[in-house]
């Protein structure tokens, strides 16, 4: 199969419905010779209306909305038919249907190590349909499961060339770091760039790629639960304590402002340690009546 073979083109048919009549019109017309006038010449003429009509109804086949019909004549490509209804073709030509539609394909649940080498499991939906059929008929073996292949084997590559999420949020060059939980458009552009590419020699044409599952292997999901879990914990104590230390600034310089009562470092730093421990605390303060002074 040379170059131009497996290139799709339009092939020479025409509309089954103007064969059917003219079919049906020889057809009539061999009946009326054999009755009007019987002899070797009409006789003659009579089979070769008949011949006539054979022909005309042996290359007639149909076509559905978005199906292709690949001819091929000895062996030999002669293009593809993308008319749906009643068609007609040369008789000799073999006619192998393909549909042209969009087809959806959800990929099994992969366990691929990230670029970090962590486990994690991953998935994809993807959207495709043949643009050439030409290609997808002798170019691979088999376009539906070249497909399969394909398409697992670009996921994997996907979940290789991406770490899963940023290890650490407070490195500059890491929250730019694109990853497969937080770059989901960007994942989702390289996905179906990979898949066009793999696809191309097949002539299949990629609609839409996303990913639809991403999960940590369920080896290390409990450590990275508690790792996330720990980061909020420590993201949330650290907002407490800015407003704690803000809540407490204020309190000391009302008191200066309105003269209330002079204190001095010491006193200032157990009244800091006391707002601050009210502050920050996860339960209600119990309060304590002190009788003495702070000296005693």
């Amino acid at each position: 199969m040379d170059k131009q073979a497996a290139q799709e083109r339009v092939a020479h048919t025409a509309s089954g419905f103007l064969y059917l009549l003219i079919g049906f019109a020889a057809l009539v017309l061999a009946g009326l010779l054999v009755w009007a006038r019987p002899g070797g010449a009409t006789l003659g003429l009579a089979l070769l209306c008949v011949v006539g009509t054979i022909w005309c109804v042996a290359g007639l086949y149909v076509l559905q909305p978005n199906q292709a019909a690949v001819m091929t004549f000895f062996g030999s490509y002669r293009g593809t038919d993308r008319h749906d209804g009643l068609r007609w073709a040369n008789p000799f030509y073999a006619k192998s249907r393909l549909s042209v539609r969009a087809r959806n394909f959800n990929s099994e649940k992969l366990k691929v190590n990230d670029l970090r080498g962590n486990p994690i499991e991953i998935a994809a939906a993807i959207v495709w349909n043949v643009q050439d059929t030409a290609r997808a008929s002798f170019d691979v073996e088999n376009y539906e499961a070249y497909v399969l292949t394909q398409a697992e084997a670009a996921v994997r590559h996907l979940a290789s060339s991406y770490a899963y999420d940023n290890l650490d949020d407070h490195d500059p060059a890491a929250e730019r770091e694109i990853t497969l939980r937080s770059g989901t458009e960007e994942v989702g552009a390289a996905l179906r760039h990979e898949l066009q590419a793999r696809f191309e020699q097949a002539g299949i044409v990629v609609v839409d790629a996303k990913l639809t599952h991403l999960a940590y292997a369920p080896e290390i999901a409990g450590t990275m639960l508690r790792r996330q879990q720990a980061e909020a914990v420590v993201a949330a104590r650290s907002k407490i304590v800015q407003g704690a230390v803000g809540m407490v600034e204020l309190a000391l310089r009302g008191l200066t402002e309105r003269g209330v009562i002079e204190l001095d470092d010491e006193r200032k730093a157990a009244m800091v340690s006391n707002l601050l421990v009210v502050l920050c605390s996860d339960h209600d303060a119990t309060p304590v009546v002190n009788t003495g002074t702070l000296y005693n």
